[in-house]
């Protein structure tokens, strides 16, 4: 009796298991993943047009050219971690189009490279104490690098250092140079309306008046030794701020000097957070948006930042029935319910709280809430990456026991993690990484449809974004750069996305037959893409 009753709560929850899956998956098809394709560049070609909170102009206006030289400090500031260190840029070389690493590696060298955790007190406290932070880090790296140099250098830098800033996160900007902060979203409590490059200068001030104390450096970081005492700091001037989409975006089209049929069409991250880059006419966008360019009478296409997860951008997920209830669950009790429920299917930092909502309900459906380990039931108890890193790579036994060891059961006398609900984990975790896998192909898809660079037929078209190559009988390639933990790190997301991409250009219309996209990862895009904008400042300014 006690035997076949312990076994009866798993048939129960096993009985809901196929449903689920279904529910995350079964719209991961050829046909429906057109129709979302298609629905989604409408949906982009509309915002552009209508709304003021996507399609976001940029001041870049040009392109690296793979000549830039110089050296500049940059700063990448994620959702997760923040990162300083030194880029220089070599200029144009003699070398393979064809082999990225290498090129990544000749054209830029890196130094003095440093990478700190964004606690969440962090993330939670006043602008001023990030910033403060921010400031404390950057003055580490400055620090670092004067003691590599002899003692007699005095000013290496000259009066001051260009500074590059990719900022991961929605801002407003009118120059290269300036950027006012818009509703940032990914767990920050920071407001809107701030001038970023203000609120870095002043985090930094500090470190140009007061001598640097022997052992100081970035809160929460480990003190260094020191070769020197630095008396006094240069002044920094910022060069450039950009979106990390953009970042990445130039790092990759400066790192790669273009082939005559290849050219880097859109920026892509998939992290902590999700979002999108390209080119774009600004006849297509909101007629307010010209205003915020320096010259627009002089610019005909711009790079745009979409924050193409913010409210509206879901559209075509309700109509065609994509969202579950476990999705809603989400976004209703997420730090800004309805804000950005396109990033809560498909990015990082949500990705382990869709999996322990669907695990939770299925267990709870079958053998009561009784049962289940205490930190299971509490939000966000399953971090992405412990899906990535265990849960989608481990063996069996090493998934049970890292599951035994995290989330212990409610009595020692119970065996919670049975083969069957080890299974149940993974299997769940595999079907919402396919589908955020799927959903992001869809989007890329149709944001490129939506600029003219591919077609999706069954649709009325407009110009393109001016950078379409003719159909000369050469086969195009056209590369989204992307970056991100989510996108490197989860075993087979990108080779699902990559796959998915392909299938639906090729299937979309047969003027795509001379087009092929391919993602090619921008490493470390934020941080050197930084560093390729301060180095274009004359070319844009």
């Amino acid at each position: 009796m006690d035997v076949k009753s312990s076994k009866q709560p798993e048939q129960r929850h096993e009985f809901g298991v196929t449903e689920a899956l279904s529910a995350l998956t079964g719209f991961i098809n050829q046909s429906t993943l057109l129709d979302l394709a298609r629905r989604f560049s409408d949906t982009y070609r509309s915002l552009a047009k209508t709304s003021i909170e996507h399609f976001l102009v940029t001041p870049v206006t040009a392109l690296p050219s793979g000549k830039e030289k110089g050296r500049f400090l940059s700063i990448d500031v994620g959702g997760t971690n923040l990162r300083v260190g030194f880029i220089e840029l070599l200029g144009e070389l003699e070398i393979d189009a064809q082999d990225v690493p290498k090129n990544d590696v000749s054209k830029i060298r890196r130094s003095h490279d440093k990478s700190w955790p964004i606690e969440e007190h962090l993330k939670m406290d006043q602008a001023e104490d990030l910033f403060a932070w921010i400031g404390d880090c950057i003055a580490e790296v400055i620090e670092d690098a004067l003691n590599d140099l002899p003692a007699s250098v005095q000013t290496p830098f000259g009066d001051e250092l260009l500074l590059g800033i990719t900022f991961s996160f929605p801002m407003a900007q009118t120059c290269l140079s300036e950027a006012t902060l818009l509703p940032m979203g990914k767990g920050f409590a920071i407001t809107s309306d701030l001038n970023l490059g203000k609120m870095l200068l002043a985090g930094y001030s500090r470190h140009l008046i007061a001598p640097a104390v022997n052992g100081e450096g970035c809160h929460d970081a480990a003190p260094s030794n020191k070769k020197r005492r630095i008396s006094k700091l240069p002044r920094i001037r910022i060069a450039a701020i950009t979106n990390d989409t953009v970042a990445t975006f130039a790092s990759l089209a400066y790192a790669v000097k273009a082939a005559p049929h290849s050219r880097v069409a859109m920026g892509l991250i998939v992290g902590t957070g999700t979002n999108a880059t390209v080119p774009m006419r600004i006849s297509e966008l909101h007629p307010s948006k010209v205003k915020e360019l320096a010259n627009p009478e002089s610019v005909e296409t711009v790079v745009i930042n979409t924050e193409w997860t913010i409210r509206g951008t879901d559209v075509p997920l309700i109509e065609l029935g994509i969202k579950t209830a476990w999705d809603l669950e989400l976004d209703r009790n997420s730090e800004a319910p309805g804000f950005q429920p396109f990033e809560y299917m498909t990015a990082g930092r949500y990705l382990g709280e869709i999996v322990r909502l669907v695990f939770v309900d299925l267990i709870s459906k079958g053998s009561g809430d009784a049962q289940l380990p205490e930190l299971l039931k509490a939000k966000n108890a399953i971090p992405t990456r412990f899906l990535s890193e265990i849960v989608a790579r481990a063996d069996d036994q090493t998934v049970t026991t890292e599951l035994e060891s995290r989330y212990a059961p409610a009595s020692s006398a119970t065996t919670f993690w049975t083969p069957t609900r080890v299974k149940l984990i993974r299997d769940i975790a595999y079907a919402v990484q396919q589908r955020s896998s799927a959903l992001i192909a869809a989007a890329c898809v149709g944001l490129l449809d939506c600029v003219n660079d591919i077609r999706l037929d069954g649709e009325e078209h407009i110009k393109g974004n001016g950078n379409s190559a003719p159909d000369n009988g050469e086969m195009e390639e056209l590369v989204i750069a992307y970056a991100g933990g989510t996108i490197s790190q989860y075993p087979q997301w990108l080779t699902t996305c990559q796959r998915w991409v392909c299938t639906l250009v090729a299937e979309g219309s047969p003027e795509n037959r001379s087009k092929r996209v391919v993602l090619k990862e921008a490493l470390d895009g934020g941080i050197i893409g930084a560093g390729v904008l301060a180095g274009m400042i004359d070319d844009i300014a």
